[in-house]
C-alpha cells in the first residue's frame, strides 16, 4: 500500500529555495520522493542549490526568476510546465524582512517587503493554478508567520504582508477547492535561522521568547519539514484553507 505521505511521482516548485528554510523544505520533500524545481532570483544560485541536491541523490533542477515580476513569472511557469514537467506542489516560500520604527520606515523598503512577501504569492499561484485547475489536482502551500496573527515593533510591513498571505490562502482555497486543489499555509513560530540571527544573539529577546513560548525554546528549522510533507501529500487531501502554526504553542498562550 502506498504511504499517504509519499510524494513519489510529484514535482514541487519552491520559491526562494536556494538557501534557508526553503532549501530545507526542498530536501524534506525530496526525502519523501518529490522531484524539485529550485527557484532563486538568479539562475546561478538556483542551479548551484539544485546541483547540491542532485549530488545527494535527489531529482532537482534550478530555475531562476524574479517572483515579483508578473511577465517573468508567467514565462517561467510556462517553461517549467512545458519543458520540465507538471508542477504538482507549489510552496510560496520567498520572503524578506526589514526592520525600522513605523514612523521611520522608508517607502521603498515597505514596497519591497510587500512585493516579495505578498505580491509574489499572488503572482506565482495565479500562474501555477491555471495548470492545476486543468488537471484538477494540486497542492499550494504558503509560508505565513506568527505575524500573520501577532504584531511586533519595527516589523509592521512584514506583519501586514504575512497577514495578507493568510487571507490569500483562504481566498485561494475558496476559489480553487472545487478543482481538487488544496491551499494551506504554514505559520512558523520563532525559529533559529539566518533571518532571525540578530534575535537569536539577543539574550534579552531569547529570555522573553523562552517565557512567552510554552515549549520554552527556539524552534529548529528541520521541525518545519513534517508540516510541509503533510500538506504536500495525499494525507491532507481534505484539508483546505488551513493555517498550520508550528510555534511551540505560542499562539495558544497569553
Amino acid at each position: 500500500m502506498k504511504s499517504i505521505f509519499s510524494l513519489a511521482g510529484k514535482r514541487a516548485l519552491i520559491t526562494g529555495s536556494a538557501q534557508g528554510i526553503g532549501n530545507l523544505l526542498a530536501r524534506g520533500l525530496a526525502e519523501h520522493g518529490a522531484s524539485l524545481v529550485i527557484n532563486d532570483i538568479t539562475q546561478q544560485r538556483a542551479e548551484q542549490a539544485a546541483s547540491t541536491l542532485t549530488a545527494l541523490g535527489y531529482d532537482a533542477v534550478g530555475y531562476g526568476f524574479d517572483v515579483t515580476h508578473a511577465a517573468e513569472v508567467e514565462k517561467a511557469i510556462v517553461h517549467i510546465e512545458q519543458e520540465i514537467g507538471a508542477i504538482d506542489i507549489l510552496i510560496n516560500n520567498a520572503g524578506i524582512q526589514r526592520r525600522y520604527p513605523l514612523t521611520e520606515f522608508p517607502e521603498a523598503e515597505w514596497d519591497r517587503v510587500i512585493d516579495v512577501n505578498q505580491k509574489s504569492v499572488f503572482l506565482v499561484s495565479q500562474q501555477v493554478a491555471k495548470y492545476m485547475m486543468a488537471r484538477r489536482e494540486g497542492k499550494i502551500i504558503n509560508i505565513c508567520s506568527m505575524q500573520s496573527e501577532l504584531g511586533r515593533k519595527t516589523i509592521t510591513p512584514y506583519a501586514a504582508s504575512k497577514g495578507a498571505v493568510k487571507m490569500l490562502t483562504r481566498g485561494m482555497c475558496v476559489e480553487l477547492a472545487e478543482y481538487n486543489i488544496q491551499v494551506n499555509g504554514i505559520a512558523p513560530g520563532y525559529f533559529a535561522t539566518e533571518m532571525t540571527e540578530a534575535l537569536v544573539n539577543d539574550d534579552a529577546f531569547s529570555a522573553w521568547l523562552y517565557q512567552r513560548t510554552p515549549a520554552a525554546r527556539w524552534g529548529k528549522p528541520e521541525e518545519l519539514i513534517g508540516a510541509a510533507v503533510y500538506l504536500a501529500a495525499p494525507a491532507s487531501n481534505f484539508v483546505n484553507g488551513h493555517i498550520l502554526f508550528v510555534d511551540g504553542g505560542m499562539l495558544a498562550a497569553v
